[in-house]
C-alpha cells in the first residue's frame, strides 16, 4: 500500500494534522502562537546544522527545536518581556538558519521543501516518524489532559490541585518541538503555526467543551490535509500552502455557521 506516493502523502498529512489539531487547542487557549513561530523558524537552523555535521535532518531539527523550546520556557518563567523576545528569537533563528544553509560547503538542498513543505516526497520512514511523533503527542496529552487543562484555565487553581503550571508549560513547549520536527516536511517551517492555530480557532466557535474542541480541531485538520492534498494535485499548487488555504476556508465557514447556531453572536 505504501508504494503509492499519494497514499504516503495522505498518511503523512493526516498524521501531522492530528498532532497539530490536538496541540493547537492549547496554543489557542494559552495564546502561544509566537511560541510556535519561534520553534518552527528555529527548525531551519536545525537543517543547517544537520548538513554541516552530515547527520539526519530529523535529528538536527529535533535538537534545535527542543533547544528553542527550553529557552523559551526559561525566559517565560524568568518574567522576561516574552512577546518581544519571541519575535527576536523567531526571526533571528530563521535568518541565521537561512544564511547557515547557504554557507555549508557543497550543500545541495531545496530550501523551499523545508520552508513550505513537500509532502509528496515523503518516504515510508518519514510516514513512520510522523505517526510516531503523533502517537507520542497524543499519548502525552491524553495522560496529562486534566493537568494541562487546569494549568491553562488557572495557574492558582492548578497549584491548589497539586499541579505545577510551569511543568505543564514545559511539557507543552516540548510537544511543540516534536510537532515542528514531524511537520516540517508536510507544511514547512513557515506554515506550521497556521496548521496549529486555524483548525483549533475554527473548532472553538463550534463546540462547548474542551474535549469537543480538541476532537473537532483534529477533524478539521484532517479534512484540511486531505482537501489541500487534493487541491494541490488538481490545480498543480504547492501542497503545504494548499492545506493551509483549505483550513482557512473551513475557518471562514465555521465563523459564518456560528451566526446560525443557538446563542450565536
Amino acid at each position: 500500500m505504501l508504494d503509492d506516493f499519494l497514499i504516503r502523502a495522505a498518511l503523512a498529512a493526516v498524521g501531522t494534522a492530528t498532532a497539530a489539531g490536538l496541540m493547537g487547542c492549547f496554543v489557542v487557549w494559552r495564546r502561544m502562537a509566537y511560541f510556535g513561530d519561534a520553534t518552527a523558524h528555529a527548525a531551519v537552523l536545525g537543517v543547517a546544522l544537520s548538513l554541516a555535521f552530515a547527520t539526519s535532518v530529523l535529528w538536527g531539527v529535533i535538537f534545535v527545536a527542543v533547544l528553542m523550546a527550553v529557552l523559551i520556557h526559561y525566559l517565560s518563567v524568568r518574567g522576561q518581556t516574552i512577546d518581544t523576545m519571541l519575535g527576536v528569537l523567531s526571526h533571528g533563528a530563521l535568518a541565521i538558519g537561512l544564511v547557515a544553509v547557504s554557507l555549508v560547503p557543497g550543500s545541495r538542498i531545496d530550501l523551499d521543501a523545508y520552508l513550505f513543505g513537500e509532502v509528496l516526497t515523503v518516504t515510508r520512514m518519514d510516514v513512520a516518524v510522523i505517526w510516531g511523533g503523533t502517537l507520542l503527542v497524543s499519548l502525552v496529552i491524553w495522560r496529562h489532559w486534566q493537568a494541562l487543562l487546569t494549568a491553562t484555565l488557572s495557574p492558582d487553581l492548578a497549584y491548589a490541585a497539586g499541579v505545577n503550571p510551569r511543568r505543564e508549560q514545559l511539557i507543552l513547549t516540548l510537544l511543540l518541538a516534536v510537532i515542528v520536527a514531524v511537520a516540517i516536511k508536510v507544511v514547512g517551517a513557515l506554515l506550521i503555526t497556521a496548521l496549529l492555530i486555524i483548525p483549533a480557532a475554527a473548532a472553538r466557535g463550534l463546540t462547548r467543551s474542551p474535549e469537543a474542541m480538541a476532537a473537532t480541531s483534529v477533524a478539521i485538520g484532517a479534512v484540511s490535509a486531505l482537501g489541500g492534498l487534493r487541491a494541490a494535485i488538481t490545480f498543480d499548487t504547492p501542497v503545504g500552502p494548499s492545506i493551509v488555504c483549505v483550513a482557512l476556508l473551513l475557518f471562514v465557514l465555521a465563523t459564518i455557521s456560528r451566526k446560525f447556531m443557538p446563542n450565536g453572536s
